[in-house]
């Protein structure tokens, strides 16, 4: 089936996130308004020990003995998620046609967590003992690699990579995809495993981590008075995107349609966003127009959030830009810390939800909102409110942005 399409179809979410294992667990986490983020023996010895890991996650348990010996963390998360998507989209591997099954993953990092061993065995004079899937285990396209493996999905397979934005800018990929016609069907998301003492140590000394270590449950508090920065988080999400009329074709039932996307580079710094958030507005605007829609029409905004002083100021100048009475905004990372690569795929499956349940999660942690930021952010408690439509911004080191417009189905 060729030609183009403008809306794509969302028919099943898989989540991983330290709420829990699944859709629903991380949905009824977020609901509580709690952090999940806590001490971390990983990090134990650094300046800053806390962390919001995913809780039980047994590789072999979950993915199976034969798959887990070859798999990194961030990884065997992508792959646990995408079984998740593709049962909850009712599709069977066996059934489709793979050549037309594309598969786009962002992670920032890929994986940080074998190579500590290497270079120590390196640096002992060892280097016959390094492991000959030292590479295969850890290099950023392996998530998505390792989705088509298992899945037989031989159409396009790509790793994106744009920083705290690659899980949003890996949907946009996919949408891309569909609406050439390139793909019927395409899993994308994000995954990362960044809790380990290099990246830990190394936000640590760019001070963009929360200094809240005697308190990791009250530690990121996006938007407030208060903020000192984030807590690093690991997790994964995939989507399930089809085109439309696959998706009827086979009876199946969208959870909301992928409307817009947009995408823009600061230009500005490589690490500190623009101040004014020009390059997210940019971003936001250009969803906006792609989804042929107004900002008026725009229910609520899942915002980045990170918690950190610049970022969280910059975000809201971009969105008061663009939208003069801003939509009830919330930011997941208070509650799920920030999972890098995979915050903006996990978002985008939460803003799903949302869509879906007409339910913004509150954003833990806020209690007093910054004087310079004027935004209705929904904090302590969810707030119940019709949506038809909604938005997910992401944006990451070197000035990357990337918006997403969802419609409820």
């Amino acid at each position: 089936m060729t030609g183009q399409c403008r809306e794509v179809a969302v028919t099943g979410l898989g989540v991983i996130s330290p709420a829990g294992i699944g859709a629903e667990a991380t949905w009824d986490g977020l609901l509580t308004g709690r952090s999940t983020a806590a001490r971390d023996p990983g990090l134990a010895g650094l300046p800053v020990d806390i962390s919001c890991r995913v809780p039980d996650f047994d590789t072999a348990a979950l993915v199976g003995r034969k798959a887990a010996w070859r798999l990194d963390r961030f990884v065997a998360m992508a792959l646990l998620a995408a079984r998740h998507a593709v049962d909850d989209a009712g599709l069977r591997p066996a059934d489709w046609d793979a050549a037309r099954v594309g598969v786009v993953m962002g992670t920032g990092t890929g994986s940080m967590e074998r190579y500590p061993g290497e270079f120590a065995k390196l640096a002992a004079g060892r280097p016959l003992d390094i492991s000959p899937l030292a590479i295969t285990r850890s290099v950023p396209n392996m998530a998505a690699a390792e989705i088509a493996l298992d899945l037989t999905a031989t159409g396009p397979n790509f790793a994106v990579s744009t920083a705290c934005a690659s899980g949003s800018s890996a949907l946009g990929v996919a949408r891309d995809l569909l609406r050439a016609g390139t793909c019927d069907i395409v899993l994308a998301g994000g995954a990362e495993s960044a809790c380990h003492a290099i990246p830990a140590a190394c936000f640590h000394r760019m001070g963009a981590l929360s200094q809240r270590t005697t308190d990791p449950a009250g530690a990121c508090r996006p938007f407030d008075a208060g903020r000192d920065g984030f807590v690093l988080a690991e997790g994964a999400a995939v989507l399930v995107l089809e085109r439309p009329a696959h998706a009827r074709a086979r009876g199946a039932r969208p959870r909301a349609h992928l409307a817009g996307y947009g995408a823009s580079c600061d230009a500005y710094h490589y690490a500190a966003p623009d101040p004014d958030g020009r390059g997210a507005a940019a971003a936001l605007t250009a969803a906006l127009a792609d989804a042929g829609a107004a900002p008026a029409d725009i229910d609520h905004i899942n915002a980045h959030g990170t918690g950190t002083g610049r970022n969280d100021l910059a975000e809201a100048r971009a969105l008061r830009s663009v939208f003069p009475e801003p939509p009830a905004v919330t930011s997941l990372k208070g509650a799920l810390g920030h999972a890098i690569g995979a915050a903006g795929a996990i978002e985008a499956a939460v803003t799903v939800l949302s869509l879906q349940r007409d339910t913004v999660p509150p954003t833990a942690n806020h209690e007093d909102t910054d004087l310079d930021i004027d935004l209705d952010i929904v904090a302590k408690v969810p707030r119940t409110t019709a949506q038809s439509a909604a938005a997910s911004l992401s944006t990451g080191f070197g000035g990357q942005n990337a918006a997403l417009v969802f419609r409820s189905a």
